[in-house]
């Protein structure tokens, strides 16, 4: 009689190997970066640090080259399979959802720091550091959609554009003119064009599917490409234990002090965080519920490697692949509802950023004594929906679209570099809730639409 349950047992454990084995790298590198700070009198050196994070450098490079062959190939082939009605209707569902989860953690988030207040206090004991980029609201909303057609897909893949201010001289007294009456200008900064190369991939996959007969060879190309890259991710994710041990060792070693995230900065710390837990484990499978009518326990227990993943790398671009495999394998989620949701998710979809954002512009408003109307503070969530949208996939992206936020209530942009201290730690975090609020948003979409997709 034991027999049955032991082997279903032995199942599980193979079965979930590697994700437990990812999980202990991250309890593993948080144990051994605090024993080698301990260990070691006085701050690592940067080469030193390198050193220890090299193993975990070599992970991220690895899952960063699939990023832009899996999402164009998974898109085009995803689309150009489905019939063009489908695609309306999966694609309306997942932005309706992608909208509704980002307004909801922005609301969240507005009223768990007007509740604690985490700004209170003496600004002067938090210290500033570092340096931010002088933009405005506009710039940054037209630099989007600007990055959405552009003008040479090969530079796409490797850079994007945005707007630079040019400082005109002071006058007399020293002062500059306002940020709109800087003289423009423009560059490409490196970085792959993820909103770009994906509008062009969804307008390929429309056209492919239009085509018919002749348009089945590229997209028979597409969806060869597209499960080649999966395979090769299931090779990659066997390093993803030992990567993200590494990698979260190396920032435990490159953090200046423990003291500031839980002294100068840590109310704002606590605030961001119980934001993105109840966000993230509250209200995200509350929606799963209602809509599936299935507990969401075992659907986020399967994607637990994509989660540790998230957590490791801080980048829902890197951890797309691992993502889409654990839908796939582990969820048993449509496919062609995985590739074309999770790549749109990934670029548009940021609740933990968009929280954060609102989070962090009130938290600095009170830092400064600045007390903000209800209009300013609807303008907040507009804006840091519009932020989160525009944010790339990439570690600490969300400092660079902060600023554009912070001037929507005339907060100077160099006030950004108050919240740099813990940003790096909170931004696994809002990185995490990104992949868990992408990949129940893909079982949802999946859920509403099976009947559909079995008719297709």
């Amino acid at each position: 009689m034991a027999r049955p349950g032991r082997e279903r047992v032995k199942k599980f454990l193979k079965d979930n190997a590697l994700t437990f084995c990812t999980i202990l790298g991250v309890f593993a590198g948080v144990a051994l970066g605090v024993v080698l700070r301990k260990v070691r009198h006085g701050a690592w050196k940067p080469r030193e640090v390198m050193y220890v994070q090299y193993v975990g450098e070599l992970f991220l490079r690895m899952l960063k080259s699939l990023i832009l062959p899996l999402i164009m190939s998974s898109l085009i082939s995803a689309i150009g399979s489905l019939d063009l009605k489908l695609s309306g209707k999966i694609g309306i569902r997942a932005v309706t959802y992608y909208l509704v989860t980002t307004v909801m953690a922005i609301v969240q988030g507005i009223i768990l720091v007007i509740s604690i207040h985490p700004g209170r206090g003496d600004s002067s004991s938090i210290a500033a550091q570092g340096s931010s980029r002088n933009v405005t609201t506009m710039d940054t909303l037209m630099d989007l959609v600007r990055n959405m057609f552009p003008p040479n897909l090969v530079q796409a893949a490797i850079s994007q554009y945005r707007t630079v201010l040019i400082p005109p001289k002071p006058d007399i007294n020293g002062t500059l003119p306002p940020l709109p009456e800087w003289a423009l200008s423009g560059e490409y900064t490196e970085g792959t064009n993820i909103m770009g190369l994906v509008v062009f991939s969804m307008v390929l996959g429309i056209a492919l599917g239009k085509m018919g007969k002749v348009g089945a060879p590229l997209l028979d190309f597409c969806s060869s490409l597209s499960h080649s890259m999966m395979i090769i991710t299931g090779w990659v994710i066997w390093f993803s234990p030992i990567g993200v041990l590494f990698l979260i060792t190396g920032k435990l070693l490159e953090m200046e002090s423990f003291e500031v995230i839980i002294g100068q900065l840590g109310m704002y710390f606590l605030t961001v965080l119980v934001g993105l837990f109840c966000h993230g484990l509250i209200v995200l499978p509350i929606i799963y519920f209602l809509f599936t009518r299935n507990l969401p326990f075992t659907y986020i227990g399967n994607m637990a490697q994509a989660l540790a993943t998230a957590f490791g790398t801080s980048s829902s671009s890197a951890t797309l692949p691992i993502a889409i495999a654990c839908l796939e394998d582990k969820n048993k989620v449509d496919p062609r509802v995985t590739r074309f949701v999770m790549p749109i998710g990934a670029t548009i979809n940021m609740d933990g950023t968009a929280l954060y954002e609102a989070v962090a512009a009130i938290f600095i408003s009170q830092v400064r004594n600045i007390s903000l109307s209800i209009g300013q503070i609807i303008a907040i969530s507009i804006t840091a929906t519009a932020a989160s949208i525009g944010a790339a996939g990439i570690p600490q992206a969300g400092l660079v679209t902060m600023v554009m936020v912070l001037d929507t209530v005339g907060l100077p942009a160099e006030d950004v570099t108050l919240i740099i201290a813990v940003d790096w730690l909170l931004d696994r975090f809002r990185t995490t809730i990104n992949v868990l609020g992408d990949s129940l948003g893909a079982g949802i979409v999946n859920h509403l639409s099976r009947a559909d997709l079995e008719r297709a």
